[in-house]
């Protein structure tokens, strides 16, 4: 049994490599990987070579939307079996410290997160991790579904940091990938109305396609919500979203802006005592994801644009550049 891997070796280069098959220690399982999800953050990496702290200084895997099937397991692993069909929850906490024992495991400094340098990523056949960031699908859910549940857990926490209310107004400043799954999520979660902008109008005739409502960006407009979610990043997006929220209005930011700082009308923004919540990630939602997910609440197929075999990734990273009407590609390492 091999394990090839798709390594990035430098910046805009991957080479096919064979990368031993690993053996599970007490707590953790081997996951034969069937489907990754490539994000921004991979494209980032692979192009740029960085993203904020986080410097490639080395060959790295990437990828970390990921699902498939459990191979072997280590002998005190109790939550799942050889031949379960699992979502991954990318990062992996020290479980002791202030942080993991308040619950907050995603902020744990010890945290090794897949595909964020120096830790590699899940672009190979056969994954080690800690048993404890696999979840069990239901057989109705397929890998792909499962790997999206990566990106829709940005989506649920970002409304779980704007307090979402049931009822509520939401604007979603961003209609990629993120951006969509939060405008799924916040309907899910009993969002009243979902409106979604973006510049880019197959972007937005895909959000019209999943029934929400769609503004361009910029666009004049006296409409005010209860709930921002920004998940473009780009320029003076959230500064524009926050003032039109109502009067108490939350605003949860997803998308990282390339600058160093982002200016904000502080002063004309106060008297409406707004709240900003910045998200960094997830904790403890594959459980409400895989529910939604499997029960028809959220779905993720029409985010699905393309599909790779392993070695075709470094097209899928590249997919966005040339291919401007794609979403999300999808890569099966055991092709």
């Amino acid at each position: 049994m091999g394990n090839r891997a798709a390594v990035m070796t430098g910046l805009g280069m991957i080479a096919i490599e064979e990368r031993p098959v690993p053996t599970p220690g007490p707590r953790q399982a081997v996951v034969r990987i069937e489907a990754v999800g490539v994000c921004g953050s991979d494209t980032a990496y692979f192009k740029v070579g960085q993203i904020g702290d986080y410097v490639v200084d080395g060959p790295l895997i990437l990828g970390h939307e990921v699902a498939g099937q459990v191979e072997t397991v280590g002998s005190e692993v109790t939550n799942v079996k050889a031949g379960d069909r699992v979502a991954i929850e990318p990062g992996t906490p020290c479980r002791d410290c202030r942080e993991c024992l308040a619950g907050r495991y995603h902020l744990c400094p010890e945290l090794e997160f897949l595909a964020t340098p120096p830790y590699d990523g899940a672009l190979l056949q056969y994954l080690l991790i800690d048993s404890r960031n696999l979840f069990p699908m239901p057989d109705e859910m397929s890998y792909e579904q499962g790997a999206l549940l990566e990106p829709l857990s940005v989506g649920i926490w970002a409304c779980q940091r704007a307090n979402l209310n049931p009822g509520e107004h939401v604007l979603i400043t961003g209609a990629g990938p993120v951006g969509l799954v939060s405008a799924a999520a916040a309907r899910a979660l009993g969002a009243g109305s979902v409106t979604v902008t973006d510049v880019s109008d197959f972007r937005l005739d895909l959000a019209k396609s999943m029934g929400f409502a769609t503004e361009k960006s910029q666009a004049p407009s006296e409409r005010r919500f209860d709930v921002l979610i920004e998940c473009s990043g780009a320029p003076g997006v959230l500064a524009e979203g926050l003032r039109r929220l109502r009067p108490a209005g939350r605003a949860a930011m997803v998308g990282m802006s390339k600058e160093k700082a982002i200016a904000l009308p502080l002063a004309q923004l106060n008297p409406q005592e707004l709240t900003i919540s910045l998200v960094n990630r997830y904790a403890h939602t594959w459980p409400i994801a895989i529910e939604l997910v499997s029960s028809g609440r959220v779905d993720v197929n029409p985010l699905i644009t393309h599909h790779f075999r392993l070695d075709q990734t470094e097209e899928a990273l590249t997919l966005g550049s040339h291919v401007p009407d794609s979403v999300k590609a999808i890569i099966h390492p055991q092709q």
